[in-house]
């Protein structure tokens, strides 16, 4: 698999490196420190991460060559009315994981593709199911796993995904942070991959 651009990803998580590694295209890491991620107040559900995804892109315009096709994201869980981010403290994450225990909620998805003459961008949505989670199950999570880097403090190819996820409607690979289905029909559909 080929397109006329060289694959950059702007992109330090080490899920959506695998999961682009998975379409069999040769990419590049490139990873500007301190992209500010914050957005306007009034966007709601998908136009978040579709505007940080953008923002993310931007930082990098400017030093992308004609040849450079650069590949930005952002995840974010949605319940009830609210973003649910990365957690800041393990307190936080249980908070959260308790939040989510019992509920469905979704997770957006956005991916923006710029090269330096233009820019296209998705955003992916899926309905995750959680089953009621006891407080124990919460805690040994948070205490054995990684929660602190993901947005509503759980990976879903992780202990809590395969105890707690009741059902999923959508992409998994977009709950992991990054539609690579719908990546890949992009790149061939716009962007000449062949």
């Amino acid at each position: 698999m080929q397109t006329d651009y060289k694959l950059i990803l702007a992109s330090n998580s080490p899920r959506r490196r695998e999961l682009l590694a998975g379409l069999g295209l040769d990419f590049e890491v490139r990873v500007l420190p301190g992209i500010d991620e914050s957005y306007p107040a009034d966007l709601r559900g998908g136009d978040i991460p579709l505007y940080i995804s953008r923002a993310k892109a931007n930082a990098y315009r400017t030093s992308l060559h004609a040849d450079e096709l650069l590949i930005t994201a952002d995840t974010i869980v949605w319940l009830d009315g609210t973003v649910m981010e990365k957690p800041a403290t393990p307190a936080q994450a249980e908070d959260m994981l308790a939040r989510l225990s019992g509920q469905t909620h979704q997770v957006f998805t956005a991916v923006c593709l710029t090269t330096a003459e233009r820019q296209d961008s998705f955003v992916c949505s899926s309905d995750v199911t959680f089953a009621r989670l006891t407080p124990e199950e919460i805690h040994y999570y948070v205490s054995n796993y990684s929660p602190m880097d993901k947005a509503g403090a759980y990976g879903i190819q992780e202990w809590i995904g395969y105890i707690g996820v009741e059902s999923i409607n959508g992409s998994f690979y977009n709950v992991m942070g990054l539609p690579v289905q719908r990546l890949y029909q992009r790149l061939k559909n716009n962007f000449n991959l062949r």
